[in-house]
């Protein structure tokens, strides 16, 4: 009894710092924001209580939040449908084992490890309309019809952004599911390729089920990074032209620190950490069921 007590005492003692750190840099200033978020504040000056009178506008009063929610729903739905699937392909066939594998697996986690404002500037050069990559081969190719100004296009501009955002971090999710992919044993596949089974099969039957909690974890990753991602349409656009590149955060960004709407601003950012929570809670309900079925097998 004494030595399990003892046990949980030194668990307490390594645990505490972290506990301490975390909820220091993030549960108090999540509650702090919370409570700004119920008064109209600039800042400086005496702070007037507005209630949930914020949370309201900012849901169905302010036309520049709901754009930039739209945006970032967008942004989330590239993540799921057009990331993670690619990102599953290359690791799939990375992980049958290629010529310079290693080589492969660097080059594409290279992206993940730049800084966002470096990604911005080299596909603001891509995108130029006077020198950019994009138009040269447009305009190479007998399409210069076609060629315009894409970043300062309000139609495109977005699409623009996504882009980057989705090439940026493929090698992320390569890396983590060509991991799980590693750990499965290979005496599965043998014994399902004895049983006559096909790729496709040994794919949809074993792959995926056995690497749910990978996929689980990537997809988690992709919708809350694209509910608070800012740094990239930051350097790119700054939430323009006329706002159609907004995402919850440039907007956040904008009030709290260029129009002094300090309230309002800490308001849209309990609203960000509450979409991520709620993401979150929903996906692992979603997963719950097949965990349970792989870690059965």
């Amino acid at each position: 009894m004494n030595k399990l007590m003892y046990k949980k005492r030194s668990i307490v003692v390594f645990v505490l710092p972290t506990v301490i750190i975390y909820t220091l840099i993030v549960v108090i200033p999540i509650f702090i924001s919370a409570y700004l978020g119920l008064f109209k504040w600039n800042g400086v000056g005496a702070m007037q209580f507005h209630g949930f009178a914020n949370y309201q506008k900012l849901i169905s009063v302010d036309p520049v939040f709901r754009q930039a929610l739209i945006n970032s729903l967008i942004l989330a739905a590239a993540s799921i449908f057009i990331q993670l699937p690619i990102a599953f392909i290359l690791a799939l066939v990375l992980s049958n084992g290629v010529k310079f594998e290693k080589f492969f697996r660097t080059v594409y986690f290279i992206p993940v490890i730049l800084s966002s404002m470096v990604i911005a500037q080299l596909w603001l050069r891509i995108f130029n309309a006077d020198y950019g990559l994009l138009n040269g081969l447009l305009n190479a190719v007998g399409l210069s019809k076609l060629a315009q100004p894409w970043m300062a296009n309000t139609s495109t501009a977005f699409t623009c952004t996504v882009i980057p955002a989705i090439w940026q971090f493929i090698g992320q999710y390569i890396l983590i599911m060509y991991a799980g992919m590693k750990a499965i044993s290979g005496d599965m596949y043998e014994a399902a390729k004895i049983d006559g089974a096909t790729g496709w099969q040994s794919m949809t039957r074993i792959t995926i089920p056995l690497l749910s909690p990978v996929i689980k974890v990537c997809l988690i990753f992709s919708l809350t990074g694209s509910f608070k991602s800012f740094d990239l349409v930051f350097a790119m656009t700054n939430g323009g032209p006329f706002h159609s590149t907004e995402l919850p955060s440039t907007v956040m960004y904008s009030n709290l620190f260029s129009a002094g709407a300090y309230g309002y601003g800490s308001a849209q950012a309990v609203f960000i950490v509450i979409e991520c929570l709620v993401a979150t809670l929903i996906i692992q309900l979603l997963f719950k069921k097949s965990e349970a079925e792989a870690s059965a097998v």
